[in-house]
């Protein structure tokens, strides 16, 4: 106990040992250039360790479609393909409809082959159980005259979804127009994706490439299908769901036409492509009217459509002296690595290793010996050649004090 009190009241200090070797000088220096080279080239220059960064960026997103189609012998604009029709950053081109018209509150039978039956005990195992499109009733009636059904009561006639259609083949050629807006609130820094060497007749022959035309704002649909490596046939056929990405990678240090956006498209719903139970993307809405009796009646739409997610991310950066300060103190001790990884050599592994840990650890005692002179203590350090005293893990040598 008392060994393990004294040793917890020591003090250690650093002592400067130069060690003349070439191997050791060697790796010192490597270590030290790798560690100033980390922080300059990663550090400083590339991660720009110097600035001070917004994150918290602002978005404003504006977008039009445009094109025409034909569908079912009947001329489509934006207002019939495009929902909702805001202009949001998020929005639907629809690419094929199965529709259901005339459809009236009553009793029919379910469209579903699930519910196929021959008698009424077929159908009550149904009740109190949401049908395929309205409440059942528990009664079996005829679907056709080859086959039976379970009765729902609901919107008749029920909707048959499994009709084959071909989607509108104009969609790839739709143009999609998006305005961004962007703020960094830290620097009160704003800026758009109408950069200032775009001009009104640009803007009414361009579309974005990927080579010449990087920054023009109007993106042909087939283009967005395929920079995100998809294959618009199907992806017209089943729908599905692309993300297009708006990045903002601004060093306000540097001029402000160099505060430009990157564009990038990716499919956002992959999981679904492989799915078998709801492949792609698809939803319903209707259209409702009112006969001459006051009876309601609707057109209902099964829509399959490309929805567009407009994704805007991004930061900016500005030279500030604090986090510079903080990353140079950082730099300057990181360098000190180099001497511990060369006393783990020294003490280690190289030959005279024990002659090195005698030089570098030392225990000095302050406990006077008994021996007086002139009723004073007159002591002087010296080093017990003789009687070396060595830790378990250093070999330090032991000074004491003489009279």
């Amino acid at each position: 106990m008392w060994s393990c009190i004294t040793n917890f009241f020591t003090y250690e200090t650093t002592k400067s040992v130069v060690v003349k070797s070439w191997t050791i000088g060697i790796i010192n220096r490597v270590v030290q250039l790798l560690i100033i080279t980390y922080f300059l080239g990663w550090v400083f220059l590339y991660e720009k360790a110097y600035q001070i960064r917004d994150t918290a960026i602002e978005s404003s997103v504006m977008t039009k479609v445009k094109g025409f189609g034909v569908y079912n012998n009947r001329v489509m604009d934006v207002a019939d393909y495009v929902t909702p029709t805001q202009g949001a950053s998020v929005f639907c081109v629809i690419t094929k409809l199965i529709t259901t018209e005339n459809q009236v509150q009553g009793y029919c039978p379910e469209s579903e082959k699930k519910y196929k039956c021959t008698q009424d005990g077929d159908c009550t195992k149904h009740l109190n159980k949401p049908g395929g499109y309205g409440v059942p009733t528990g009664r079996c009636v005829p679907f056709n005259a080859t086959m039976n059904t379970c009765e729902m009561r609901g919107w008749c006639p029920a909707e048959i979804d499994y009709i084959k259609t071909d989607p509108m083949v104009e969609v790839e050629n739709f143009t999609i127009f998006i305005k961004n807006s962007i703020r960094f609130p830290t620097f009160n820094y704003t800026k758009g994706n109408f950069l200032p060497t775009i001009t009104a007749n640009y803007i009414k022959n361009c579309n974005f490439d990927m080579v010449e035309n990087t920054y023009c704002p109007i993106f042909r649909v087939g283009d967005v299908v395929r920079y995100a490596q998809q294959n618009f046939s199907v992806l017209a056929d089943k729908g599905g769901v692309i993300g297009i990405k708006i990045g903002w990678m601004c060093d306000l240090d540097k001029s402000d036409d160099e505060c430009s956006p990157s564009y990038s498209f990716t499919r956002l719903d992959a999981m679904s492509q492989g799915n078998v139970v709801s492949p792609g993307y698809n939803f319903r809405f209707a259209k409702y009217y009112k006969m001459d009796n006051g009876t309601d009646y609707r057109t209902l739409v099964k829509a399959y459509a490309i929805r567009f997610d407009v994704l805007v991310n991004g930061n900016a950066g500005k030279f500030n002296m604090i986090p510079t300060l903080i990353n140079m103190v950082a730099a300057f001790t990181s360098v000190g690595v180099g001497t511990v990884l060369c006393d783990i050599i020294l003490l280690n592994f190289l030959k005279g290793a024990e002659q090195y840990k005698a030089k570098k650890f030392e225990e000095v005692s302050d406990t006077p010996p008994d021996s007086k002179a002139s009723g004073l203590y007159c002591s002087q350090l010296s080093i017990r050649h003789d009687d070396v005293m060595r830790s378990s893990d250093s070999g330090a040598f032991s000074i004491e004090r003489y009279s």
